[in-house]
């Protein structure tokens, strides 16, 4: 018979492990082809000891939104606004009163948005644009005028929804220290993230800024560029590239800008800016001019009529007088 074993020898051999047998870990896709989580790690590493700190990422989100009683023009525009950014956010219209700034910083808190532009509409007549950096500031308040949406100039330009534009900037914009902060504002605004879900990774659009008599203009190009493979322009040929105008259009006329967000310390008011209304007072005073020289012409006429009376005219009853009963038996009558 054989020996028996230990109760020993039986606990040690319980208690040894049995190894577990786990796949092993499905590397990470990218754009470049298929990479391991630790080579991922060692480039990530790299780069921060190459640059002292994290890469930089842009995580811009812009909430675009408009006030009650808005006029469907107005409304066209910033759905066209909202088409171009990929980055934005729309919301429910907020009404127009004191306390809107207060509103709208809340609103941006919540949709996690770090920008906004609030179309304000008056008397159905007058856009303002209320751009602003939630929640420190600045903000800028313009009169939007020249407003012609995509759907009324009906331009043959076409991009692609959702692509990165380049921006461009007149050199106007390097003169004054307003001109440089609405630069910054405008950039950091309507500049779409790298990185953004909804964005297309490559360039087929440009928007225009310039700044003439002091309003600033808005343009949105198509970058054309042949596309038959004898045409294939090589990298540089920008002698074939063309420009096609998409729309929309729209100009912006800088009233004040603010230290904070929809509100505090007036950091530059523009001295050429003129109300609509007071244009529109200005408009009715011509007019009431007009009726008012009209009135002054028929007193003076009337006073001229009394005081020179004409002389009375032998001939005046000459075809009112009665015919003779003679007459009118001859004639038939």
């Amino acid at each position: 018979m054989g020996k028996k074993r230990k109760r020993s020898e039986k606990v040690e051999a319980a208690a040894v492990p049995k190894k577990e047998e786990a796949a092993p870990e499905r590397p990470v896709r990218t754009l470049l082809g298929w990479k391991d989580k630790n080579q991922i790690e060692n480039e990530v590493e790299v780069k921060d000891n190459q640059f002292g700190s994290p890469v930089f990422r842009n995580k811009e989100k812009v909430l675009i939104t408009c006030s009650r009683r808005i006029v469907y023009r107005y409304r066209h525009l910033m759905l066209n606004l909202v088409s171009l950014l990929p980055h934005c956010k729309k919301d429910n219209k907020v009404e127009s009163k004191e306390t809107k700034g207060a509103t709208l910083n809340e609103l941006v808190e919540l949709k996690n948005c770090s920008s906004c532009l609030f179309f304000e509409c008056r008397k159905a007549k007058d856009l303002y644009l209320w751009m602003a950096k939630c929640p420190n500031g600045p903000s800028v308040k313009f009169l939007v005028s020249a407003v012609h949406t995509m759907e009324e100039l009906k331009l043959t330009g076409n991009h692609l929804k959702g692509s990165r534009p380049l921006l461009t900037f007149s050199s106007n914009f390097e003169k004054d220290a307003h001109w440089k902060l609405l630069k910054e504002m405008l950039l950091q605004i309507f500049e779409t993230p790298k990185d953004h879900r909804k964005a297309k990774p490559f360039h087929d659009h440009v928007f225009v800024f310039s700044i003439v008599d002091d309003h600033i203009w808005f343009r949105n190009y198509q970058i054309s560029v042949p596309h038959n493979e004898s045409d294939k322009l090589p990298r540089g040929g920008l002698d074939k590239m063309t420009l096609i105008e998409v729309g929309p259009r729209f100009c912006l006329n800088p009233i004040k800008i603010f230290g904070g967000s929809f509100g505090g310390p007036t950091l530059y008011e523009n001295p050429f800016y003129v109300s609509p209304n007071q244009i529109r007072a200005l408009q009715k005073k011509k007019k009431s001019g007009t009726f008012a020289k009209k009135v002054k012409a028929k007193t003076r006429r009337k006073m001229h009529e009394m005081n020179n009376h004409l002389e009375p005219d032998e001939f005046a009853d000459m075809y009112n007088a009665k015919r003779p009963h003679s007459c009118r038996t001859k004639l038939g009558f």
